[in-house]
């Protein structure tokens, strides 16, 4: 399904449901124990983002220390790699819902409810912003304790009052902040309204780094030499990523403008060599690029490694250039430099947590995408990424070139 039927549902299935949940949580709750049992299974919900596996991690292995018990995810089928970057949750602990169609959605959530309860479920952390269908999962998962993003006056998206622990979520610091308070407000002892009541500082959201073998990034320099032969370890490699999901397309800055990066790289370092990273299915995408270039220090490197070998070519490089997407917040947990060129979000709120530079305009009218909107611009001219020119960006990364 495309992003737009996926958010069509969420709506027009979404706000009926929610409330006529809500109406019967609410009356089961009358003739239930409100009781409050400390945590111990605990399910995290995040379907929508890999970048967001990431950002969160910090959050869950805070949890991991509180908790006596096992930590849990759900998340699409298609984003599930992201989760075993850091292997906080055991394979075993993460369900998959299959989001290629209605049928297949239907089916596999029905099976994630059957799930919850041979797992023994009795906390969840709903991680999304303002989704309904998150709502219901969290709702009918069968946990006592149920916290997530509530918008108490706000304006946020309806989607019913299905949680025992209400957060406010804050649009004026960083997700992963938002995701500590999350964590917190399962543990807390005093009940709040809303939760949480404290500062979360910086030191909180500090990413753990991927541990890397020689042999691996062997592995992974041994591919680079298939396809450059003259490649060494004294050669620079730089990484570009210019994809990003389908989400928010406005997101993209225009291929022909990392064309002329590229070019300015090239004529300017005698050692660097470009590989153009992506999945599998960017591969297309990623060729029509080096054509464009036409050097053969440029090369199409999408879909050439596993998923999962993408910190071992980060650790071997010197930096990447790359649009907001996943591989800025993969990157973070190693120490390679990321240069992220944001145009409708911004790095305030989804800035890497690694070693990384934002390229933001700062528009008056950015960030146009919001959890009030379900991060959905009217816009149809994205100037925010636009004014952002090939010089602009090599100015700002010619520092990094050997």
């Amino acid at each position: 399904m495309n992003v737009n039927t996926m958010r069509a549902i969420d709506y027009y299935a979404g706000v009926p449901l929610t409330f006529l949940s809500t109406l019967l949580l609410k009356t089961r709750s009358l003739f239930s124990s409100k009781e409050y049992n400390y945590p111990r299974n605990t399910l995290l919900i995040e379907l929508s983002e890999m970048g967001s596996a990431i950002l969160v991690d910090p959050a869950m292995r805070k949890l991991q220390k509180q908790i006596d018990g096992e930590l849990f995810f759900v998340i699409f089928r298609s984003n599930r790699a992201s989760l075993k970057l850091l292997g906080t949750i055991k394979d075993e602990n993460i369900f998959t819902i299959d989001e290629s169609s209605m049928v297949a959605l239907a089916v596999s959530t029905l099976k994630f409810f059957a799930w919850c309860r041979q797992k023994k479920i009795d906390s969840v952390i709903d991680l999304e912003l303002f989704s309904r269908f998150t709502a219901l999962l969290s709702g009918f998962c069968g946990a006592s304790n149920r916290v997530g993003f509530h918008s108490f006056y706000n304006e946020g998206l309806y989607r019913g009052d299905l949680l025992t622990h209400k957060v406010a979520y804050n649009p004026h610091q960083h997700i992963a902040k938002n995701f500590i308070a999350l964590t917190d407000a399962l543990v807390a002892q005093k009940e709040q309204t809303p939760y949480t009541k404290r500062v979360v500082e910086d030191s909180e959201i500090t990413l753990a780094k991927c541990s890397i073998t020689q042999s691996q990034q062997e592995a992974v320099s041994a591919k680079i030499g298939e396809l450059y032969s003259d490649f060494t370890g004294s050669t620079q490699l730089i990484l570009i990523n210019s994809n990003a999901s389908d989400l928010l397309p406005e997101r993209r800055w225009d291929r022909k403008n990392y064309s002329e990066v590229i070019k300015m790289i090239l004529a300017n370092s005698n050692n660097a060599l470009i590989l153009l990273t992506g999945a599998p299915s960017e591969k297309d995408g990623a060729q029509e690029l080096a054509d464009s270039v036409a050097d053969k220090r440029c090369i199409n490197f999408a879909g050439e490694i596993e998923f999962l070998q993408l910190p071992h070519l980060y650790s071997i490089s010197s930096f990447m250039i790359t649009n907001d997407s996943g591989p800025a917040h993969f990157a973070a947990i190693t120490d390679m430099h990321t240069f992220v060129i944001f145009g409708p979000e911004t790095p305030a709120l989804y800035g890497s947590l690694g070693s990384s530079t934002p390229i933001y305009a700062n528009m008056s009218c950015s960030p146009c995408v919001s959890a009030a909107n379900h991060r959905k611009t009217a816009c149809d001219d994205n100037q925010c990424i636009q004014i952002i020119t090939p010089q602009i960006v090599y100015n700002t990364i010619a520092s990094r070139l050997s």
